[in-house]
């Protein structure tokens, strides 16, 4: 019987000696490249982005993300898709050499909307076919809803200041993952609130602060990305 309870104690423990391990009061920083092109007088395209995460300001690798994809944009659509594969390597918080290879495909497609003069709405959706290290083939749902608002300009071009903001949900496809182990149908959410400025009219910088929910954990990362077109 005392072997029963110390048992079911230890269920409800575990989660939260596991978890507790991560700083959830710790800032941590992300660096983020993003680009993209259209080919000349085609509707083909390429976009990706380069993504180096810390779960502190800088030196504890959470991500390291390389990411990028064919695009098509249909004429007279207001749609883009995307085909693409990223290779991701994620670390372990508090500086451990530890780390878990994943590559990644996935297919999006981004809806872009303008509201009045001065927001501009981007809706994505995004489909995801994972290839962890040490588990089964696993897949996700992503939506993501952008919004940028121009400030000192009606349009996003050259000197304008804009806030940013996003929200995006993700979303578990199998729930066994291998050896035993599930995963949630949450997988998490991260909210992002930034201000940016375009340096020039295909080059932008945004700063800001996203906070990430996930089953286990909630943290804040500052955020300094890059975002080009050319």
């Amino acid at each position: 019987m005392l072997k029963r309870f110390y048992f079911i104690i230890a269920i409800f423990l575990l989660p939260n000696m596991v978890f507790g391990q991560i700083d959830q009061g710790q800032l941590g920083g992300w660096h983020m490249y993003f680009f993209n092109t259209s080919f000349k007088k085609s509707a083909w395209g390429v976009q990706g982005d380069l993504q180096y995460r810390n779960w502190n300001i800088a030196g504890d690798l959470e991500q390291l993300l390389i990411r990028g994809g064919l695009t098509y944009s249909p004429k007279d659509a207001k749609i883009k898709f995307t085909l693409g594969y990223g290779d991701v390597t994620t670390g372990t918080f508090g500086g451990y050499k530890t780390t878990t290879r994943e590559s990644r495909i996935y297919q999006e497609a981004l809806f872009p909307l303008k509201l009045g003069q001065r927001f501009y709405m981007n809706h994505r959706v995004r489909y995801e076919q994972r290839f962890v290290d040490n588990q089964d083939f696993r897949t996700r749902y992503r939506y993501n809803l952008f919004l940028n608002v121009a400030l000192n300009s009606k349009e996003m071009k050259k000197k304008t200041v804009y806030f940013a903001l996003y929200n995006e949900i993700f979303i578990n496809g199998q729930r066994n993952i291998g050896d035993g182990q599930t995963v949630q149908v949450f997988d998490r959410n991260r909210f992002y609130l930034a201000l940016g400025y375009h340096i020039l009219d295909n080059l932008k910088v945004q700063a800001g602060i996203m906070n990430q929910t996930t089953n286990g954990w909630k943290k804040n990362q500052l955020q300094l990305s890059l975002h080009h077109k050319f």
